[in-house]
């Protein structure tokens, strides 16, 4: 069943245990993160602060800061259930080619409509409208880090349109406070909010570009929002599959967008193509500072709430944090998609310490000479897997999960010289070790078994493995060795 709101979300929380009410006075400026911090490192709860010093509104933050706590938010036991319902869905493989195909196909095509979102006419972020001296003073913005470049907001659900298609996109972009009325907007060039921004910056030169920003929704429209979904598609749409409900939107005020009916703060406001300002420094998930650099500003025209609203926050340092929980639910559902596009791939790992793309480790079902490079270039060139600094590629029988493994792997199975490939292309942009902003050199190495007919002409050692009925032995006398 669909949480309704971020609220839902915490009540069922706090009933499994899984949620820790602060009363004591907390500060806003690093005392939350160093909270958040700690308890997040030991897979603690859920965090709400009752009382935030100078704010009467209450603060939340690690809802997703577990693996448990990650399948609970999308109601599923086990994350590969979602992509598997997802694959059942697009499959090429069912693809309708005849009028009877096309006749089996529309139980499904009507399942996915089901979950277009739904259009109301009001909702609970509507109870409080400030139109007319619209401020951002009321919300308990976190500064995290000492060298922070001020408060950041850091969970915000960003809502804009391409001027050119109409198209809806939903992304995560922090934005930093300079004062009550005007934010900064980090989104990086490779995301599709930039991309509308260049086309109304192309289209019509100075002019404000709608934004709308939803601060505390449904643990499914917030994931949504960081989801890599291919160009185009919506993800209120993914987020309706996700909870098997339409999302209700509601029109903003001010501006020409739709956003969650049920959220606890929308922020509505424009955005100047040509107007940028000093942003950052920001301590990021990298586990590093982000450099300050040149980003668009937002400018709010009006703030719509509930009547007593929730401030939902996140915060990211060197990992494992929040956000490692959010980016593995990412592995596991989109996984089969990459599987059909490369048939051979067996899993995939995203490691915490990689940050999501620095380091992508993959296993393959091999089956002819340079088929591990064919798959570092093939995920080179899909989406944002084109940010991929490090692949690393092994069998198909490999454990990617256990980096132990992988790392065993890694360092007994290459020769370098052959083994390691160096491209050039496109980085991250928090991605500090490139000479240039944005591009840089990305590696991949194959760890796999190396073939005859790929030169290697010396016999490949076995692994060294126990036998089986050894192995059972022991286990039926395990306990009379008194170990």
């Amino acid at each position: 069943m669909a949480y309704s709101d971020l609220r839902a979300f915490m009540a069922e929380l706090e009933k499994r245990g899984f949620l820790k009410k602060i009363k004591v006075e907390v500060d806003p400026e690093l005392e939350i993160t160093e909270i958040s911090d700690r308890v997040v490192k030991a897979g603690g709860p859920a965090l709400f602060f009752e009382n935030v010093k100078g704010y009467k509104m209450p603060v939340v933050t690690n809802l997703f800061g577990t693996l448990e706590r990650m399948k609970l938010a999308l109601g599923v036991e086990d994350l590969d259930r979602i992509s598997a319902e997802l694959l059942s869905i697009i499959h090429p493989a069912e693809l309708p080619v005849t009028f009877l195909d096309k006749l089996k196909s529309l139980p499904k095509l009507s399942q996915l409509a089901a979950f277009i979102p739904k259009i109301v006419k009001s909702g609970p972020c509507k109870e409080v409208v400030q139109k007319d001296h619209p401020s951002l003073a009321e919300i308990p913005v976190l500064k995290c880090w000492p060298e922070d470049g001020g408060p950041f907001i850091t969970l915000p659900l960003v809502f804009t349109k391409d001027p050119l298609t109409g198209r809806r996109n939903t992304g995560m972009y922090r934005m930093q406070v300079y004062d009550d009325c005007t934010t900064g907007m980090h989104w990086h060039v490779h995301k599709d909010a930039a991309g509308h921004c260049d086309n109304m910056r192309s289209g019509g030169g100075r002019g404000k570009m709608p934004v709308a920003v939803a601060l505390g929704a449904d643990p499914a429209v917030i994931y949504s929002a960081t989801a890599p979904l291919p160009a185009g598609i919506d993800e209120m749409l993914f987020a309706g599959f996700l909870r098997k409900e339409p999302v209700e939107l509601v029109k903003c005020e001010t501006v020409d967008l739709e956003v969650p009916a049920n959220a606890e703060i929308i922020l509505e406001g424009y955005i100047d193509p040509l107007e940028k300002r000093l942003e950052g420094p920001f301590g990021d998930h990298t586990g590093y500072y982000s450099l300050a650099d040149q980003y668009p500003v937002f400018h709010l025209t009006c703030v719509t709430s509930r009547k007593n609203p929730v401030y939902p926050a996140t915060i990211v340092g060197r990992p494992p944090m929040e956000d490692a929980f959010l980016g593995k639910a990412t592995e596991r559902i989109f996984l089969p998609l990459l599987r059909m596009m490369i048939p051979e791939l067996v899993d995939m790992n995203l490691p915490f310490e990689g940050v999501f793309h620095n380091c992508v480790i993959v296993s393959i079902n091999k089956n002819y000479p340079g088929q591990a490079k064919k798959v570092m270039s093939a995920l080179w060139g899909l989406g944002l897997m084109m940010l991929s600094k490090l692949i690393i590629v092994v069998d198909g029988d490999v454990n990617v999960q256990n980096v132990r493994e992988v790392m065993w792997r890694v360092f007994n199975n290459i020769d370098a010289k052959r083994d390691v490939v160096m491209v050039e292309g496109p980085l991250d942009a928090l991605d500090h070790s490139s000479p240039l902003p944005h591009l840089g050199t990305k590696m991949g190495i194959d760890a796999t078994k190396k073939l005859p007919s790929e030169g290697h002409l010396r016999e490949w050692p076995g692994d060294v493995i126990m036998e089986e009925r050894i192995k059972l032995l022991v286990d039926s006398k395990w306990s009379e060795y008194g170990l």
